[in-house]
């Protein structure tokens, strides 16, 4: 079977969202807590300022501990109250995730909301610590990795949610087993097409084996649009930037707008699994979020099962589900 075609809806389409959602409808947090990867900018200190607010205890996960500590300043004035940790995580060093998790698991009895939202876009030709090319290795094994060592935590919670940040530019993906680090074949949008399209597939996978092993974890995946955002332009040749700077200025929101589908994919209540969503309006680049269908390749099962077996071998980290019937034994 060619893997572009769909052999199951691997996505639901069928929930509608409120045409005027926003963060007036994000219900109380209290006693909640998220981790939000890349939390210290952009759309994830967007996402971590609107989740504090709602009263929720929020981990910046972040490369820069002192970039971090000044996010945590801001939302901490936004949310006064609110309890904001920082620490460090390198998504591009699979060693650093492994010890973000250890030290989670010592200090957190339990996770509720996971915002796999860091990322990298179109950056030069290079590899992560481990030796994957930087944006599939960041992008979508990082997070793998990462989801996969607090699955315990996340396990404990009640009915706990991973959130991951695709983007639109999935659609222009196309996994190819045989060079997955694109050393024959490597272009920046490309590259970076495959990485979002792993988050989407991924995604899809996590959510059906958790759902067979009897958890409540659910988990989601979204794109922000066109959100004004240093991912446009960090580590951008300056031919780059300058082809983003028209269309930004115009087309652009800003990081809050851009967070939109995070939030109601974390908090919206009653949402069903493996839902993608995006912007409702203009192509897609910007408005309230709804739930939008991925591209045909991001359709296909037999694709996300190789990928979630090929991103195990790659990452050493296996998804210890427990078994339908240890979860249904637990004491409600």
């Amino acid at each position: 079977m060619s893997s572009d075609s769909t052999d199951a809806p691997l996505f639901d389409t069928a929930c509608p969202i409120p045409g005027d959602w926003g963060p007036h409808r994000i219900p109380g947090l209290g006693g909640r807590l998220a981790v939000v990867t890349g939390g210290n900018t952009g759309l994830g200190l967007a996402t971590a300022r609107e989740l504090a607010r709602a009263g929720a205890d929020v981990v910046l996960a972040v490369r820069s501990t002192g970039r971090g500590a000044a996010a945590a300043a801001d939302i901490r004035r936004a949310a006064p109250g609110s309890r904001v940790d920082v620490h460090r995580l390198d998504l591009a060093d699979l060693a650093s995730v492994a010890d973000f998790a250890d030290r989670f698991l010592d200090e957190y009895p339990a996770l509720d909301l996971l915002i796999n939202n860091a990322g990298i876009m179109t950056t030069r030709r290079s590899t992560t610590t481990d030796g994957f090319e930087s944006q599939f290795g960041t992008n979508h094994l990082g997070h793998f990795a990462l989801t996969g060592r607090l699955l315990p935590v996340l396990a404990a919670a009640t009915a706990a949610r991973v959130v991951t940040v695709s983007s639109a530019a999935h659609a222009l993906g196309r996994l190819d087993f045989r060079d997955l680090q694109s050393k024959r074949r490597w272009g920046r949008l490309r590259a970076y097409g495959n990485s979002k399209l792993a988050n989407l597939l991924f995604t899809a996978e996590l959510d059906r084996r958790a759902g067979a092993a009897g958890l409540a974890l659910r988990a989601y995946a979204v794109h922000p649009g066109y959100a004004a955002t240093s991912l446009f332009t960090a580590g951008q040749p300056p031919l780059v930037r300058g082809l983003f700077a028209l269309p930004g200025a115009v087309l652009a929101v800003r990081p809050l707008t851009g967070a939109l589908p995070t939030l109601c994919a974390a908090t919206h209540p009653g949402l069903p699994g493996a839902t993608f969503l995006g912007p409702r309006g203009a192509a897609g680049l910007r408005g309230a979020p709804a739930v939008v269908t991925p591209a045909p390749r991001a359709r296909h099962r037999a694709t996300a099962v190789r990928l979630w077996e090929v991103s195990q071998a790659l990452t050493a980290v296996r998804y210890d589900f427990p078994s339908p019937a240890a979860v249904s034994d637990r004491p409600a």
